[in-house]
């Protein structure tokens, strides 16, 4: 007879082949660009959209895809993930020009979307009988995506040279079977599901129009800049789809995204505390790319291996976070993670940015920073799964990953925007400032989860394992 905890590691297997798909093509991509844009003839502005498409295509239908989890059940709507993921990615590999690849980038974005938060809500349920076992099995999800990250740019570079760009894409086609089939054999068909669910197609739509104009204007903000009428005009039109989404939300007998959960501080904690991490992170990875290339003159490859502790150390430190959390609750871990993210910002600012500091100078830095996240991330998602019913899991993860995505944009558009000078002093100065902010909001979320986590009752403290 299979143990209680065989079925739920096959689970978690399945889901960690998603997270692993959807983190590794959002690095895997960019040491291929080049070579992409001499083959279909595309421009910079096409090449950069060949990343943008999936990056709004994914932020943009999140939390849709979170709400058709929680109605027609996690499983049905993780294996559609799977599958579109493997279109695209067969469309992608046969694109003959910029349109075409960039329309099936972004579709592979919302198969993204489909992944994430209903992997979510299926690792709910299968640990759903003990939060200290989920805690831990959230680590290892986080985990799997580190890995990928790490070895998204090393792994490109290697088909890049042995197959050509189009294999970038073939790679995904094994994993997305691998992941189906493992779904079909260990994830019940009734995971995460509620028939009942009413589809709010008012809010949905409202919520596309928001976060495509927010997502597509902080893009075209590198570009274009604050003031263009673009930027201007797709920010507008963002906050006026969001306060009419807010009011038909508020008065809709059955929403797409119930306010009361921002009602829970142990919800509304841990969202503020994904805004502000990844505000930090992605605006400081931009820029410190910057830095390294334009100012300081590094090619491609070094940068890239100056990067690995940056991403290196997610993984051991998403491992170690659901074995702490199973010992003190999910409290410690996001406290201890962002002081720890906090002072690895610091250490950067002060001692491994300046005209003469190399790797070495840097590396203390580069390897807290992704330390801390990865200590406080595993923590900051269960907290999330951990205030809401089964039924509504979806939704919750569909939100903290759609804030995470909205502050990674905003957070690179805003430092991206300090260090957009010709001159190395200024670029240097600017990445000075946005270092020591993201010094600064670390703290501020580690206040945060000292405040609103430890309120929230069971979602302060895990069970023992």
């Amino acid at each position: 007879m299979k143990t209680a905890t065989t079925p739920s590691r096959a689970v978690l297997l399945a889901c960690s082949f998603a997270f692993i798909i959807v983190q590794l093509d959002v690095t895997i991509v960019n040491v291929a660009l080049p070579r992409m844009g001499r083959d279909l003839g595309a421009s910079v502005g096409d090449l950069q959209w060949v990343v943008d498409a999936y990056t709004l295509g994914f932020a943009v239908f999140l939390l849709s895809a979170g709400v058709l989890g929680d109605k027609f059940g996690s499983r049905r709507v993780f294996l559609a993930g799977f599958w579109l993921f493997t279109l695209a990615s067969l469309a992608c590999a046969a694109a003959t020009g910029a349109v075409m690849l960039n329309l099936a980038r972004a579709v592979q974005g919302i198969g993204a979307a489909l992944l994430v938060p209903s992997s979510l809500a299926i690792l709910n349920a299968a640990y759903a009988h003990d939060k200290a076992q989920l805690a831990k099995a959230v680590g290892w999800w986080t985990a799997a995506g580190g890995v990928s990250i790490a070895i998204g740019p090393v792994l490109g570079a290697v088909l890049l040279e042995l197959a050509g760009w189009r294999s970038i894409f073939w790679v995904n086609i094994p994993l997305c079977l691998a992941g189906g089939w493992l779904t079909l054999r260990t994830v019940p068909a009734a995971a995460g599901k509620d028939p009942g669910r009413a589809f709010d197609m008012p809010g949905q739509l409202l919520a596309v129009v928001a976060l495509t104009a927010f997502i597509g204007a902080v893009i075209e903000v590198h570009a274009l800049g604050w003031t263009h009428a673009v930027v201007q005009g797709g920010l507008a039109l963002a906050a006026a789809a969001f306060a009419v989404f807010l009011l038909v939300e508020e008065r809709s007998k059955a929403p797409m995204l119930p306010l009361a959960l921002f009602r829970s501080a142990g919800f509304s904690g841990a969202v503020a505390f994904g805004v502000l991490v990844n505000f930090a992170y992605y605006g400081v990875i931009f820029v410190l790319s910057f830095y390294l290339q334009s100012v300081r003159g590094y090619t491609a490859l070094a940068a890239g291996v100056m990067f690995l502790p940056l991403t290196g150390t997610f993984i051991f430190s998403n491992i170690a976070s659901g074995r702490v959390s199973a010992r003190t609750g999910l409290r410690t871990p996001m406290i201890v993670g962002g002081l720890i993210g906090a002072g690895g910002y610091a250490l950067l600012g002060l001692f491994g940015i300046s005209d003469h500091a190399g790797f070495w100078a840097m590396l203390p830095g580069l390897a807290l920073i992704p330390a801390g996240m990865g200590l406080a991330v595993p923590a900051m998602t269960t907290s999330i799964l951990s205030s809401v019913g089964t039924g509504q899991a979806g939704t919750a993860s569909a939100v903290l990953n759609t804030a995470r995505q909205v502050g990674g944009a905003l957070g690179v558009a805003v430092y991206g925007s300090m260090v957009a000078s010709v001159y190395p002093g200024a670029a240097m100065s600017g990445l000075r400032i946005a270092l020591a902010i993201s010094a600064v909001l670390l703290l501020a979320a580690a206040g945060i989860a000292w405040q609103c986590v430890g309120r929230a009752g069971r979602v302060g403290r895990v069970s023992e394992a």
